[in-house]
This record gives structure tokens, sequence and C-alpha cells, in this order.
């Protein structure tokens, strides 16, 4: 008779411990999640600058290589900016906002004291 698992223990095939806790994703794993990120758009752009050459040795129409060389201008910002974003929020991850826009400030301006 095969051996039963416990559910909720183990997913599918591999064997991974069950996650207790709330804490928030390793500095390292982050990094490391966010070198991924940047090293696979930014590979996209030596290929859209072959790509480019071929389509005009193809077609010889410089138009569409200039379309693609536009398409590959804007990946170095598109990288760096996602490389340097943070974690999504988690939907369990609560709310910071207060409400204290909604409060109205003081008035600063000086007043008349009626002396009596």
């Amino acid at each position: 008779m095969p051996e039963r698992k416990p559910a909720g223990f183990f997913r599918g095939e591999k064997e991974q411990p069950t996650l207790i806790t709330e804490a928030a994703v390793s500095l390292e794993q982050q990094h490391h999640n966010r070198v991924r990120r940047y090293t696979i758009i930014m590979a996209f752009r030596i290929p859209c600058l072959v790509l480019s050459a071929v389509a005009y040795s193809i077609w010889g129409n410089w138009v569409i290589s200039l379309l693609i060389i536009g398409v590959s201008i804007p990946l170095p910002w598109i990288a760096v900016l996602g490389a340097n974003d943070r974690p999504p929020r988690s939907k369990d991850e609560p709310s910071r906002w207060d409400g204290r826009r909604n409060q109205k400030a003081l008035d600063s301006r000086p007043h008349n004291a009626i002396d009596g």
C-alpha cells in the first residue's frame, strides 16, 4: 500500500515545506529576481538590432528596420525601472494610508484678538 502524504504539506510531486510565516522575501532573493528581470528585458535588445538588419537585407525597406530599432530604444529604460522596482504588494499586506489628507489644516494667518 503506498504511503499517504498529509494534505497541505506537499505540492504535487515536489516536497516543499508549507509557508507558515508572513516574512518578506529575503533581500538576496529580491536582488536575484531583479537581476533576472533586467537580464531578460535587456536580452531582447541585441536580437532586435540584428532583426532590423536582417529585415533590411530581406525587404530593403528602411521603415521596417527603423520600427524594429524604435521598439528596442526604450528597453534599457524599462529594464532599469523594472529592476529598481520593489516587489509587488500582496493582497494580505495592509494599506498604510490613514486618511491624513482628509483632515483640514490649521489656519496659520494672524487673527485679531478681542480683549475684554
